[in-house]
Formats: C-alpha cells, structure tokens, sequence
C-alpha cells in the first residue's frame, strides 16, 4: 500500500461512516415494521437502494476529486434545470402533485436532486466569489439562480421543498457571512411579504398552516394527521411498546409510516430511549459533517461540506418537528429513515462528498485555506 493509500484511510471519517450505517440498519428495521402495517415490502426495495446507494458512497469517495465539482457546477445546474422543466411536461402525478420522471425500472424525483445541485452550485459561486462579507446588492446573482429552480419546485405544487432550497441558501449565505444589517433587512421583508405570500398559497398548503397552530379545529380532517402522530409518540412513553406492536401504525390510523411519518413509528415501538439513541446518532452524522467543514483546508470544500451538512441538518429538524407538531407538514423524508430511492441516493452521495472532502485534507498544506 502506497504513502497515498495510508493518508488517504487515515483521513477517512469511520465515525461518519458508522453513523450512516445504524441509520440505515434503522431504517431498515423500522420499515420493516411499517411494511407489516401497510403490507407492501418497502423494506426490501429500500434494502437495494441502500446497498446500491454505499456502493456509490465509497466510489465517490475514492474514485472521484470533489474539486471537479467546480468545473462541472454550471452543467449540473443546467441538468438540474432541465429536469425540473422535464417533471411540468411528462412528470408522473402521485397523490395530486407533478414530482416524478418514470425511468421504467425505477421513478426519481428531481426536487431530491436540487437540494444537492444546489450546494454544489452556491458552494462553486461563493469559493469564486471570494469576499469577507456580502451585502444584500452582492446576492443578486446567486438570488437568480436560485429563483428558476423555486418556481419550477412550487409548480409542482411542492411548497415544502421549494422553501426547503430557500433555508439551504440561507445557511450556505450564513457560511459566507452575511452583513447583519442585511440580515435585519432581508428578515423585515420577508415578515412584511408574507400577507402577499399567503395569497399565492393553495388552500390545502393554508390549511396546513392553519392546522399547524390549531390541529384541534379539524381533528378528523386536515389535523388528523399531525393529531396521531403526537398520539403514537406520546403512547410510546419511556421504553415503546415493542416492535411490531405499535397500534397507531398498525391499525392504520397513522398514515404515510414508510415516508413523512416514519419517526413516529420508531417513537411510538421503542419510546424515549429509542427516540434519543435515534437523534444521538443524527447528532454524530451532523457533528462529523460540520467539523469535516470547519477543518477542510480549501474553500470549496469547505462551502461544500457546511452546505451538505446543512441540508441533513433542516431535513431532520424540520421532519421530527412536524410529526411532532412544531411544524407544518410540509413532506420533506427523515434521510435514510424515510423511504424512497431519491432521497436515499442524494443522502448517500451528500455523504459520500463528505467523507471525499475529509479523505482528501492532507492534499492541502496545513494553515492554507486555498481558492
């Protein structure tokens, strides 16, 4: 084994790594639990796509140079792009939203793939863009990139993930520090648009609003959802019920147990202790990855890195906090928890890039932050 073999496996994050493995041993488990509820056997299918997904994890890892990334960003936001366009003409229809493009073997949903194209693309704008601090005129470029994307994901309709896009160029702007008089600025205004904001909403997207501050005004309508969640949860108490014996999941009263509400399934069969050991294992995958960005030695991978461990950071706070009713239900997938082939490869992949930019710190001399 050469010098560069040795560094390289050094390098390597394996808590990173053992982290995503528990998360989808996991998931595994818990839609096993939710297969026998719905009785479809989403876990195998998962299974594939998780096996599938870490092959690609570890090829990225050591067959691929994040750094090229730069070179390819306006390809793939042009691809993103098209896409997104392609989902508006032929996208399958599933449960009233436009989302999918049918590959025969298999459907992908291409508001997945934007969440990464887009920290790829901020994160190749900002590592060119070198500046101490940005003011609100200095974000009109990267504002108009972003704006195509977001129109095209709310025609869907998908609401959740086009504001999804809007929290991942807010923390990659945060990352390269934002004036706070901007930031002042820009937060007024988007309290002052909202009345403008809520014309342009549909009603269903209203009412989940409108449930979320008062589940109890339709509790077997538009609340019922969020309200048996919180029911599975609670009737978890300390230690569950036992796997497989979750009654909210298993008598159909929780929907979605495989996609939007797949936490409250594990909440409800392992308790508290399973819920902590759960978000202690989230909090180790976000830990690795924001210390991998605060200790990489270029700026790109820097920006790449946060921006990754960004987007797992919102997906998981804002997937518990719905189903436990802090927040809207809004459809964004607990990673590698929730089912689906999308959400699972661009989690996979995220990951993937982590670990390529930690394996690949020893390329840079130590105390450079190179362009």
């Amino acid at each position: 084994m050469t010098m560069f073999d040795r560094r390289f496996l050094e390098h390597f994050d394996w808590w990173l790594f053992l982290s995503v493995l528990l998360l989808m041993a996991i998931g595994f488990v818990n839609l096993n639990s939710g297969s026998a509820a719905t009785g479809y056997p989403f876990q195998w299918k998962q299974l594939q796509w998780y096996i599938a997904g870490t092959v690609l994890m570890l090829s990225l890892v050591v067959f691929f140079d994040y750094r090229l990334l730069i070179v390819y960003s306006v390809h793939i936001y042009l691809i993103m792009v098209f896409m997104l366009i392609l989902v508006v003409f032929i996208g399958k229809t599933v449960g009233g939203s436009q989302r999918w493009l049918s590959l025969g073997f298999m459907n992908i949903q291409p508001s997945e793939l934007a969440k990464l194209a887009t920290v790829i693309v901020l994160s190749s704008y900002f590592y060119h863009d070198d500046r101490p601090q940005y003011g609100l005129m200095d974000l009109w470029r990267p504002v108009l990139l972003m704006l195509v994307p977001i129109f095209l994901i709310y025609h869907q309709p998908d609401l959740g993930t086009a504001l999804f896009l809007v929290l991942i160029f807010a923390s990659l702007v945060y990352m390269a520090r934002l004036q706070w008089t901007s930031f002042l600025l820009l937060l007024g205004s988007a309290i002052a648009a909202f009345p403008l904001v809520w014309e342009f909403l549909k009603p269903y997207q209203r009412n989940r609003i409108i449930n979320f501050f008062s589940p109890e005004r339709d509790p077997l309508g538009a609340g019922y959802h969020i309200s048996q969640s919180k029911i599975a949860i609670g009737s978890g108490q300390i230690l569950g019920k036992g796997y497989m014996k979750g009654s909210q999941a298993h008598l159909n009263f929780l929907p979605e147990v495989h996609t939007d509400f797949a936490f409250s399934v594990w909440a409800e069969e392992w308790g508290w202790v399973g819920a902590v050991i759960l978000l202690g294992i989230f909090f180790l995958m976000l830990y690795r990855g924001f210390l991998i960005a605060s200790q990489s030695r270029e700026r790109f991978g820097a920006f790449l890195a946060f921006g990754v461990t960004a987007m797992l950071f919102w997906q998981v706070v804002i997937n518990i906090g719905m189903v436990m009713g802090l927040m809207p239900v809004v459809g964004i997938p607990l990673p590698l928890v929730s089912y689906g082939g999308s959400s699972v490869f661009i989690t996979l992949i995220g990951i993937g890039l982590l670990l390529n930019v930690k394996s690949r710190r020893f390329m840079f001399q130590k105390g450079t932050r190179t362009r």
